[in-house]
């Protein structure tokens, strides 16, 4: 169960909580307290909502409320936060309805390219720029990133352009250095399960884009979610990025079921990568307009000022007017949702709402 604290709580009142808590759990140490998107709560998973411990929890005067979470990852769970999560990245918001697009490319190169690439992403409509300076490559002669010194590269041209960024962090030890410089940090697919560096970026106050594993299960990714939740963090984006399949016509299989899956299960907000997800700038484009379609908050996509010239990824990195196209597809796409969704609440006129039905 999750029991939410109330604000004006003294310390020695929420101290209480969490004695009666770890009685009922026998001094367990899975029972913890973090700062959330309900406000501070104590989660105490191994804890049954038992009618007299609900009884003994609401008669204190700290206790706002109990939600008895059935989900193993209650922190993350919808039934904690019913309206769902917005993240703030600066001027940019996560989850408030209008799709967000990243745009960047795969590695930071030099400074010209980085300049070049957040001039573009910026002009086509993009609302943040990526770029890894720390690269897991398959191989261990594939080109690895800049490392610190292409991160301080992407930080100036994201400034330049007037773009928060967004780069990858691969251990907890560099976490402090570049949350010193990133806006929003980013844990990869093959780092998702790395449960140190997810306490680190839940420690590290910046918002947190988790991609899902591509061998992962739905609730082992909300249960690496709830990791960084745990730590106080709770500015977390998921982002599905394509599971290992069997076809190689394509680098993953896109589940773009997991979009409005999510939406059951959890309030975090939730982009897709259709680059990683397809292998294939041709297919880009389509995904990420299907990924608006599903009910995503936004997308990250790899766009190089001239991708066949990309030192990794060039497969499936965009140029920079096939991403202008895509933002004003995903923005046209979610404003015919939306109109659809009012004449159904009867917002609009009756044959306004018929005809977009047409």
């Amino acid at each position: 169960m999750v029991i939410v604290v109330r604000e004006d709580a003294s310390a020695d009142e929420r101290a209480e909580v969490m004695r009666l808590l770890s009685a009922q759990a026998g001094g367990s140490a899975s029972v913890t307290a973090a700062r959330t998107r309900a406000g501070y709560v104590v989660c105490a998973p191994e804890c049954v909502p038992a009618a007299k411990l609900v009884r003994q929890l609401t008669a204190l005067r700290a206790v706002a409320r109990v939600v008895p979470a059935a989900a193993p990852y209650p922190l993350a769970s919808r039934e904690l936060v019913p309206d769902g999560t917005v993240v703030t990245v600066g001027a940019v918001s996560f989850g408030a309805g209008a799709p967000v697009i990243i745009a960047g490319p795969c590695s930071v190169e030099s400074a010209e390219q980085i300049e070049a690439a957040a001039r573009a992403a910026r002009d086509a409509g993009a609302r943040l720029l990526r770029g890894g300076a720390f690269k897991p490559r398959t191989s261990p002669y594939a080109f690895q990133g800049l490392g610190l010194p292409g991160v301080e590269l992407l930080a100036r041209a994201g400034a330049a352009a007037g773009l928060p960024v967004v780069t990858e962090v691969m251990e907890p030890g560099l976490v402090p250095a570049v949350a010193e410089l990133a806006d929003v940090l980013q844990v990869g697919s093959r780092n998702m399960q790395n449960f140190p560096l997810l306490r680190a970026v839940g420690r590290a106050g910046r918002p947190v884009l988790l991609k899902r594993g591509f061998a992962a299960t739905i609730e082992e990714w909300l249960l690496a979610a709830e990791y960084i939740l745990a730590e106080g963090n709770p500015d977390v984006i998921l982002c599905e990025r394509g599971v290992r399949g069997f076809d190689p016509a394509t680098r993953n299989l896109l589940d773009l079921a997991c979009v409005p899956l999510l939406r059951t299960l959890t309030h975090l907000p939730v982009i897709v990568d259709p680059s990683h997800a397809t292998g294939r700038r041709d297919l880009v484009a389509p995904m990420g307009v299907a990924a608006i379609a599903a009910g995503a908050d936004g997308l990250i996509v790899e766009m190089h000022p001239r991708p066949d010239d990309a030192l990794s990824d060039r497969e499936q990195t965009i140029d920079p007017d096939t991403l202008a196209r895509l933002v004003r597809r995903c923005h046209a796409v979610r404003a015919a949702l939306d109109h659809d969704t009012a004449g159904e609440r009867g917002d609009v006129p009756e044959e306004l709402a018929a005809g977009a039905g047409r």
